[in-house]
C-alpha cells in the first residue's frame, strides 16, 4: 500500500469518525426530553460569534481566542512557545473579564455560563475524553482551513460550522466548551472549579493531537 493511500484512508477514517460521532450524539441528544431548544440556542450564538471574530481579528491575530488552538499550532510547528504564552495569558484574561462583566451587568443571572452537562458530575473522566474528541475536530479544521489555507475566505465558515455541530451534538454532555478560556471564566465567577482541571487536559489535549497529526501526517504537500 502506498503512503498516498494510507494518508487518503487516515483521512476518510477521522472524516467519517467525526460525522458519526457528532451525528450519533446529535440524535442521542433528542431522546433527552426538554434539550433540544435549550442546545440551538448555545450552539448558533457561538459559532456564529467566532465566524465574526475571525473575519474581524483574523488578519491581526489569527483569531485563536482559545488556549487549545494555541496549544494546536504550538504542536503543528505554526507559533513559537514564547508568543504563545503571551496569547493563552490574554485569551484566559478575556473570559475572566467577560465573565465578570456578566456578573456586574446581570447581578442575578440565575446561569453563569458555565461549560457543564450531564456528564460533568457524574463521569467527569469522560467528559474530559468527551471534550477532547470535539475539540480534536475544532483544531483539525483550524489547521485545514485556516493554515493551510484549504477553505481559503471561507475558512472562518468551516471552523464556526465545525463548533455549531460540536455544541448541538455535545452540549447537553459536558457544556461542548472546546475552549480553556471559554470553561475557566464562568466557573470563576460561579465558584465552582472542580471541573476545571480535567476540562483543561482534555481540550488542550485535544487541540495539541490535532495539530501534531495535520501537520506531520496531514499536512498539504
Amino acid at each position: 500500500m502506498s503512503n498516498k493511500l494510507l494518508l487518503e484512508s487516515l483521512a476518510e477514517f477521522l472524516g467519517t469518525f467525526k460525522l458519526v460521532f457528532i451525528g450519533a450524539l446529535a440524535v442521542a441528544v433528542t431522546s433527552i426530553p426538554d434539550t433540544n431548544a435549550n442546545v440551538v440556542i448555545p450552539a448558533l450564538a457561538h459559532g456564529l460569534a467566532v465566524i465574526g471574530i475571525i473575519y474581524v481579528y483574523g488578519h491581526i491575530s489569527g483569531a485563536h481566542v482559545n488556549p487549545a488552538v494555541t496549544a494546536g499550532l504550538v504542536a503543528a510547528g505554526k507559533m513559537s512557545l514564547n508568543k504563545a504564552l503571551f496569547y493563552w495569558a490574554a485569551q484566559l484574561i478575556g473570559g475572566i473579564v467577560a465573565a465578570a462583566a456578566l456578573v456586574l451587568i446581570l447581578p442575578d443571572p440565575g446561569n453563569y455560563g458555565q461549560t457543564k452537562g450531564i456528564l460533568t458530575d457524574t463521569n467527569i473522566g469522560a467528559a474530559a475524553i468527551f471534550e477532547a474528541i470535539l475539540t480534536f475536530f475544532l483544531v483539525s479544521a483550524v489547521v485545514q482551513a485556516a493554515v493551510y489555507g484549504r477553505a481559503g475566505n471561507l475558512a472562518a465558515l468551516a471552523i464556526g460550522f465545525t463548533l455549531i455541530a460540536a455544541i448541538l451534538a455535545g452540549g447537553i454532555f459536558t457544556g461542548a466548551s472546546l475552549n480553556p478560556a471559554r470553561t475557566l471564566g464562568p466557573a470563576l465567577m460561579a465558584g465552582d472549579l472542580g471541573y476545571v482541571i480535567p476540562y483543561f487536559i482534555g481540550t488542550i489535549g485535544g487541540g495539541v493531537i490535532a495539530g501534531a497529526l495535520h501537520s506531520r501526517v496531514l499536512a498539504p504537500e
